[in-house]
This record gives structure tokens, sequence and C-alpha cells, in this order.
């Protein structure tokens, strides 16, 4: 495998709700500074992971459409940008694109490229960048009239190519547990599952059909006993709610500031506390 040196164009190719950009230098912090294997079952956006750029890593989401757009960009990067190109900041063609998922048959005769390239361009056109899905799993965000949406990244696109190929990166699109029961002693996890709510009307869980509700956070936590009872270090990322902090009772928490940046009313956008959640020292 070629040599790889750490590369500061590699970074987030679409925008994702709850994505990780601005508190990466405090993740960093916390992360272990030697990582052997390095595992992220709910990748999302990947910032955590590009940010850090490890040479052996798992990476797993459920939403099986961001999947397709880190395996086309992984294997068929060039045809990828190439049919970014033919895409159009309009309305009318914007709607159009975005109904073909309503139609199973017809949208199953895309291309794995034909079908990256619609996120992408939906991710970068669609309002605030928000990927959201209804109950039938349609991707449902209006049109978001930006006057000059960058649609075709070329530099970050080639940058996380080389980077995924020159380093050993595998793919996944199944439940995060099986992802976590496979893994060895010296694996290092980072979970960002989709957060606890703040308030009964403040949940978003449209990343994929489906709900991740109090039922999945405990589901999670199990299993973070598991890796811990295995002695697999995990950082864990989520909000600060008193269910999340009497869950985690006995692990190290930490509570840090972010900036909500996703929301339909402009004053709502602003500092909120998170917390990290570990189970080792950093050394």
């Amino acid at each position: 495998m070629v040599r790889y040196k750490k590369n500061p164009l590699v970074s987030p190719v679409v925008k994702w709700v709850g994505g990780k950009r601005q508190l990466l230098k405090t993740i960093r912090e916390h992360i272990p500074k030697k990582i052997d294997h390095y595992c992220e079952p709910f990748v999302g956006g990947g910032a955590v992971l590009f940010d850090l750029q490890p040479k052996k890593a798992i990476i797993n989401d459920l939403n099986s459409e961001l999947m397709n757009v880190y395996s086309v960009i992984k294997n068929d990067v060039d045809e990828l940008i190439l049919d970014l190109k033919q895409h159009k900041n309009e309305a009318d063609y914007f709607y159009r694109l975005r109904e073909l998922d309503r139609d199973k048959k017809k949208y199953n005769t895309l291309s794995d490229i034909e079908k990256a390239s619609r996120i992408i361009y939906l991710n970068k056109t669609c309002y605030n960048g928000l990927f959201r899905v209804n109950n039938a799993g349609e991707f449902n965000t209006p049109f978001g009239r930006y006057k000059n949406p960058n649609i075709v990244n070329e530099r970050i696109l080639k940058a996380v190519h080389s980077y995924f190929n020159q380093c050993n990166i595998s793919f996944h699109n199944e439940d995060y547990e099986l992802i976590l029961e496979s893994l060895n002693k010296n694996a290092c996890v980072y979970l960002d599952p989709p957060y606890d709510p703040l308030s009964d009307t403040s949940s978003f869980t449209g990343y994929n059909k489906g709900r991740f509700d109090k039922k999945e956070q405990k589901r999670l936590k199990n299993c973070c006993d598991s890796l811990d009872n295995k002695g697999i270090k995990f950082l864990l990322s989520n909000s600060s709610t008193e269910f999340i902090r009497d869950l985690y009772d006995g692990y190290e928490i930490i509570v840090v500031q972010a900036k909500r940046s996703i929301n339909s009313v402009s004053n709502k956008r602003g500092q909120i506390d998170e917390v990290l959640i570990k189970n080792y020292d950093k050394k």
C-alpha cells in the first residue's frame, strides 16, 4: 500500500445534520493519540473521519444512499464529477430529480453513479443542506434557492478518492450493533448517533426512515458496555440531557458547547450543551 500523508483537502463532501466540523478541535483533544484500527458506526458526513484520516478504518451508516456516495467516490470519482457537472440550479429541475425516488422501479434504473450524483446535488441545493427523508424513505427537503451553490467540488472529491484508495477503509451499510460486535481489542470507536432530543418537539430523526428513540439509546449504551468489557476504547457524542447523563453514569462525561446550525428559525440557531462520553484516559 502507498505510504499515506494526511491531506488538508480531505473533508466532508455532503452537509449532514449533527456534523462535527465545529467540534473537531475538542474531539481531537479526547481521541487517543495512537489508533491502530478506527471505527465509526454512524459516519454521517464524516467530519471526524476526514479530520483524523486513520490509515485503517471501518465506516458504517444505515443510510444506504450515503454509503453509496462514498463507494462511488472511491471507485468512480471521475465519472461522478462528469455527472455532477450536468445538474442545473433550478427549482423545476431540482423537484424532478427529487421526485425520482417516489417511483422505486424507475429509481432503480439509475446507476450507482447517478444515484450518488443525485444525492450530492440535492444536498448542495436543498434548503439549508438538510438531508431528510419521510417515513417511506423519500427525500423531502425543499429547494434552497441559492444563487451559486458549489455542486461540483472537484478538489475535495479527488482528495477523498485518494484517501479512500491509499488507506484501508472498509464501507458498511448495517445496523451499528453488528459492526461493534465484529471489533477486536485494538479498535478505537467514535460514536455519533442521532441525538436524544432536548425537548419533545426538537427531535430530528430524518436521516433514515424509522426512529432512534430512547429504547435505541439504551441499546447503544448496552453496546458501549460490551465494548468497555472487551477493553475497546470508545468516545461518544450526544446531547446533554438528563436522560443521557444518567444513562452513562459511571463513564467520564465532558460537557461541550456546540452551535446549532440547522433550524428553520434563525434565532434558534445558537450555542447548546452537548456531551462527550468516554471509557478511557487519553494516552
